[in-house]
């Protein structure tokens, strides 16, 4: 040995450059793939607290206090509180087909509550997005029905739909459900307080 290096040390070591660079490449996809898939992305991390804080605002209705009012397109929740006055939320709607509209009640209220996804639910997950859901999950900070949950029901039957918080607030004002109405959790808190079971819910 004459104490050179030998030319081929330097091209295997472009040669493992390549091949990271090509790992990292294929990372970053994935990364991408997944956000499209599951609708995550960084423009979605933040509240539009300009847009969608609880404020009183003026409302004209026939409705009796303690009626909750849901205008789906405009992505608000409205608890009439009487003399022309609601509470208006910012809320989180059904993604399309997954819309509804029609008149149900509160049949109960449950803090935070367990989650039971639908079979409709977890089959339509693992096909779509080969994501198993589970058949239950413990209420708590990563439940997605968040810190409270108000059942909807029409007349004894349980609609499967709720309002109820989360632990995504940047979805509030967007449509990303599969039918239930979001709420970021301190809202859902505040709502919970004030509406009683047996309380009248339009969605429209």
């Amino acid at each position: 040995m004459n104490g050179t290096v030998p030319r081929r040390v330097p091209r295997l070591f472009m040669a493992i450059l390549a091949g990271l660079a090509l790992l990292m490449a294929g990372v970053s996809s994935a990364g991408a793939e997944a956000k499209r898939k599951y609708n995550f992305g960084p423009r979605k991390l933040t509240f539009d607290a300009a847009k969608y804080a609880p404020r009183i605002v003026s409302y004209i209705t026939d409705e009796k206090p303690g009626t909750i009012i849901i205008n789906t397109r405009r992505r608000y929740l409205y608890l009439i509180l009487g003399n022309g006055k609601a509470k208006r939320y910012g809320i989180g709607v059904g993604r399309a087909g997954f819309q509804w509209t029609g008149e149900a009640r509160i049949g109960r209220k449950q803090e935070w509550p367990d989650w039971h996804p639908p079979k409709e639910m977890i089959e339509r997950e693992w096909k779509k997005y080969k994501r198993k859901l589970p058949e239950k999950m413990k209420g708590g900070p990563n439940n997605p029905l968040g810190a409270r949950a108000l059942y909807l029901f029409q007349g004894n039957r349980d609609t499967l739909y709720r309002i109820h918080g989360t632990n995504a607030p940047w979805s509030i004002g967007r449509a990303v459900s599969s039918g239930c109405i979001r709420m970021r959790n301190e809202d859902v808190i505040d709502l919970y307080k004030r509406v009683k079971v047996g309380a009248k819910v339009i969605v429209k």
